[in-house]
């Protein structure tokens, strides 16, 4: 889990020294949501130019990264709702968005696309508390904020796409009984 220390935020050019060191982790994050690099580029972008226009918003003392995934979640959910009106672009597939290193050993990329595959198979909302809680290394508390949702609430996520992601990747159980009516 990350802790990362913060000098406090005191102004707008606070806020733009602080955003390049963001951008790759707010990058990932529109990846994970959008299954798409450009679309990440443009939730990125749109973070940026929201984070500087409302630096006033800021509350002073608290995480830049907390407040800038939460900015980028918020436009991400108005893309969403814009694009549920319009006729959509649908989602691609995680091994369609992923890339690995071609020096990566096969079964390693098999297995991390095959669970690639069961998160972005999992319902948003799961997704986006699982990238925040294991990727991003929030804690749950911190995962609430940035969604805007109880504890409780971000627990349960969890829970459900833990339980989901288990028996995705479960391998079939057998009978060890003999099937009744014939005779062995």
């Amino acid at each position: 889990m990350r802790q990362a220390v913060e000098a406090p935020i005191a102004s707008e050019q606070d806020i733009r020294t602080g955003l390049s060191q963001y951008l790759a982790r707010l990058w990932r994050y529109g990846v994970m949501l959008s299954h798409h690099r450009d679309t990440a580029d443009d939730l990125v972008q749109a973070t940026c130019v929201r984070a500087l226009e409302r630096s006033a918003q800021f509350a002073a003392g608290s995480r830049l990264d907390h407040w800038l995934f939460a900015i980028l979640h918020s436009i991400w959910l108005n893309e969403v709702r814009a694009r549920r009106v319009r006729e959509g672009q649908g989602f691609v597939e995680a091994s369609e968005t992923l890339t690995f290193d071609g020096a990566a050993k096969t079964e390693t990329h098999i297995l991390a696309v095959q669970i690639m595959n069961h998160v972005h198979a999992l319902p948003e909302a799961q997704r986006s508390a699982v990238f925040l809680c294991y990727v991003e290394g929030l804690s749950y508390r911190e995962v609430a904020d940035v969604l805007q949702i109880p504890v409780g609430t971000v627990m349960s996520r969890l829970a459900a796409a833990r339980a989901r992601i288990a028996e995705a990747t479960s391998e079939p159980k057998t009978s060890t009984f003999p099937s009744r009516g014939k005779a062995q």
